[in-house]
């Protein structure tokens, strides 16, 4: 079947299955939501139960969560439950974390330099760069208009 490139995306998009929004929103919703919950009892138990600070108990809530994140990407459980949640994984440090984590174990049998070293930021290198370069350029562009 010899088809150009506009009847091949008709025909694709005609019998490509339907995705269901709906419920994909609502279990995005639902996991993000029991994600920021878990981490919300965390930082109360850090704070309330071992008595830290309200900073320290930030701090260790956010570590938790990251080391959490990390241990179910290395185990394969994270990537099951992104299959049902979908965006409700990237709850900012989880999904950040399971980004990392997850070039860096697929190519581990290459070698820690130029396997996990070279390949560990390949997802989340684009965000770091970015954030980092836009930061800077506020910062710049605030300090300037505060002298004035």
């Amino acid at each position: 079947m010899n088809l150009d490139k506009q009847t091949y995306k008709k025909y694709a998009e005609a019998h490509a299955p339907r995705s269901p929004i709906g419920r994909n929103c609502f279990n995005a919703f639902c996991i993000g939501g029991l994600i920021c919950a878990i981490g919300q009892g965390l930082n109360d138990i850090y704070h309330l139960v071992f008595g830290f600070s309200k900073d320290d108990a930030g701090l260790l809530a956010a570590v938790s969560l990251v080391f959490v994140a990390i241990f179910l990407t290395a185990i394969g459980v994270f990537d099951e439950i992104a299959k049902v949640a979908g965006a409700g994984t990237l709850v900012p440090i989880t999904g950040f974390a399971n980004a990392v984590v997850s070039p860096a174990i697929d190519s581990k049998s290459e070698g820690w330099v130029l396997g996990v070293g070279v390949k560990i930021f390949t997802v989340a290198g684009p965000v770091l760069l970015y954030g980092i370069l836009s930061g800077t350029i506020y910062g710049v562009i605030y300090y300037f208009m505060s002298m004035i």
